[in-house]
């Protein structure tokens, strides 16, 4: 009996193995939601956000697929309308780009940061980790509207346990040579410069999807 136990059990494990290996070799389902500067606008798809951040990650030898879940002229309450079919099963982690047209539209930052708390919320519920990319106000919106605006995105990170990149532009926002003749959406150059200072959060964001199959 106790032979044929032991047999039952290796042959169990001959058969869980591969599926356990598969499933833990399997590239990460990462889907970047976002607006305009996610979905790459003014840019062919092989200078997106998404494909330039696939491609990083491969080069360092990271397993993933980037979906681009990007919707030009998307709020953050548009981002939210539409999360269950962006971000469907079997998504492994999020990046959340969302709330630079809130800004540019001077909408009520109370709303933008009620729809990313629901956003982050949702996720948490479904247990798939995101990585919160913070957004700030253009100038011209006054100080007092980019004090509170900007406010949004550390708080939110505070309070949910999210990965956090404080300003999706950096390095890239104000610079004539990175940015299109509109002087907000990135050049191709201006996206490779967010994705090589993003990569670590990212790379962190994979980590924490493996943890989370476990």
């Amino acid at each position: 009996m106790v032979k044929r136990i032991a047999s039952l059990l290796v042959a169990a494990l001959c058969v869980l193995a591969p599926v356990l290996v598969r499933a833990a070799d399997r590239p990460v389902r990462i889907v970047a939601l976002g607006d305009s500067l996610t979905a790459g606008y003014g840019l062919p798809n092989e200078a997106a956000f998404p494909t330039r951040l696939q491609a990083a990650l491969t080069a360092k030898g990271v397993a993933a697929t980037v979906v681009n879940a990007g919707v030009s002229g998307d709020t953050a309450s548009g981002g939210l309308d539409r999360l269950d079919w962006s971000v469907p099963n079997g998504t492994d982690g999020v990046i959340v780009e969302l709330g630079a047209n809130d800004a540019l539209r001077g909408l009520d930052p109370n709303l933008t940061e009620k729809a990313l708390d629901t956003i982050l919320t949702r996720l948490d519920a479904r247990h798939i980790p995101v990585l919160l990319a913070g957004m700030k106000a253009p100038p011209n919106m006054g100080a007092d509207y980019a004090k509170t605006f900007d406010a949004i995105y550390p708080a939110l990170a505070a309070k949910h346990p999210v990965i956090f990149y404080p300003f999706f532009l950096d390095g890239v926002a104000a610079d004539a040579k990175l940015n299109q003749g509109d002087g907000m959406h990135p050049t191709a150059a201006g996206v490779d410069i967010i994705v090589a200072r993003m990569l670590p959060q990212v790379v962190a964001l994979v980590g924490k999807t493996r943890e989370a199959q476990k």
